[in-house]
C-alpha cells in the first residue's frame, strides 16, 4: 500500500518528535538545568558565552530578546547580583523573575520595540543579548529567511541602543546571509567572535556571534 504525501509527511513528523522527545529527556544538559533549578538548558550556552568572553560586569545594563521561558535572563540576574538592571521580551508569556523587567510582545513590531525603548528611557545598554528564532516550519530556505530577518531586528536594535564598547551576543544559523550579517557586523564593533557552546546540539546549525566594543 502507497501512503499518500500528506501520511508519509505525518509519519515523518511522528518519528521526529518521538525522536526529539528521547534526545531531550536523556540530555545531561536537560538534567542538570532541571535538577539546578534553571529554566531551560539553554543556559549553559550562556553560561559559557559569558565565562569565555567574559561579557558581563556589575551594574550593566541587559536587554534580552527572545528570552522567554527566561533561562538567559535568570542566569544574568543571578550574575549581577543586585546590581545592574536586565530587561527582557518574547512573544511568549514569562513566569517573573525578581529583578527582570519583562514586556511580553513581538519584537517585530514597531509599537513593541517603541514599548521597549519607553522602558530603557534613553539610558544606554552595555550588552544586548538575542537568543531568538523563529517556529521552524520544516522548509530549510523560508526558516532561513525568519531567522535572519530576526537576527537582523536584534541587529539594528543593538546599534541603537548600545553605548560605545557595548557588546552584541546573537544566534545565528548557518545559511543564507550569514556570511553578509557577519561582515555587517565586523564593521560595526571591534571584535566578532564566532562560538558553538557545548549545550548547542551538534546536529544544530545554531551558532553564537559575539560582538564587541561598539565602534
Amino acid at each position: 500500500m502507497r501512503l499518500c504525501s500528506i501520511g508519509r509527511l505525518r509519519m515523518a513528523r511522528s518519528k521526529s518528535s518521538t525522536r526529539w522527545l528521547k534526545e531531550h529527556f536523556s540530555d545531561p544538559f536537560v538534567k542538570r538545568a532541571q535538577a539546578e533549578g534553571w529554566r531551560s538548558r539553554a543556559v549553559f550556552k550562556l553560561e559559557e558565552l559569558i565565562e569565555r568572553d567574559r561579557l558581563l560586569k556589575p551594574g550593566m545594563i541587559v536587554v534580552d530578546l527572545g528570552a522567554a521561558p527566561g533561562g538567559w535572563s535568570q542566569m544574568v540576574r543571578e550574575r549581577l547580583g543586585d546590581a545592574g538592571r536586565i530587561v527582557a521580551l518574547d512573544i511568549l508569556s514569562m513566569q517573573g523573575i525578581a529583578g527582570v523587567e519583562f514586556i511580553e510582545g513581538d519584537f517585530r513590531e514597531e509599537a513593541v520595540v517603541t514599548r521597549l525603548e519607553a522602558l530603557l528611557d534613553g539610558t544606554p545598554v552595555d550588552l544586548v543579548l538575542s537568543d531568538m528564532a523563529p517556529n521552524m516550519s520544516g522548509v530549510d530556505s523560508a526558516d532561513q529567511a525568519r531567522a535572519m530577518h530576526l537576527a537582523e531586528l536584534a541587529k539594528e536594535f543593538a546599534a541603537a541602543h548600545l553605548k560605545p564598547g557595548g557588546a552584541f551576543v546573537v544566534k545565528l544559523f548557518q545559511g543564507r546571509g550569514f556570511d553578509e550579517y557577519l561582515k555587517n557586523l565586523r564593521k560595526a564593533y571591534e571584535r566578532v567572535s564566532m562560538r558553538k557552546p557545548k549545550a548547542s546540539r551538534a546536529r544544530s546549525p545554531e551558532v553564537y556571534a559575539i560582538a564587541t566594543g561598539k565602534k
